[in-house]
């Protein structure tokens, strides 16, 4: 019987779930439809610990949760999980994460300069 991984100090969120589901796995947003009576975080473990195995996997795997702008929470995730976690109730949408990169002066996006702005 193979040994559980466990998180040691200092591992990033969800390396656990990582290497128990072969190396695919990506940070992605879940945007739910959290109930009002509902505090924010208990949520987003509820609705997670199914689908990682138990609330314990799911608080390792959860990065951020958001409470202000949007209701939700990001999680590195495999295919798999993100497939049925988007089945479940209260997820409005499963999305991978995406870094956007700001360019300035001499890079290759429209500045103020190369626009006429200045």
């Amino acid at each position: 019987m193979a040994e559980e991984p466990t998180k040691t100090p200092g591992q990033p969120a969800g390396e656990v779930a990582e290497e128990e589901e072969g190396g695919d796995a990506a940070v992605h947003i879940v945007y739910v439809d959290r109930p009002e009576n509902e505090e924010a975080e208990a949520f987003h473990i509820r609705t997670l610990a199914p689908v990682v195995g138990s609330e314990e996997k799911a608080k390792d795997t959860v990065i951020y949760h958001y409470k202000h702008a949007a209701s939700g929470f990001s999680a590195k995730l495999t295919p798999k999980q993100v497939e049925e976690l988007s089945k479940k109730p209260g997820v409005l949408q499963v999305v991978p994460d995406q870094t956007y990169t700001l360019h300035g002066p001499g890079g290759t996006g429209g500045t103020v300069h190369h626009m006429g702005i200045l």
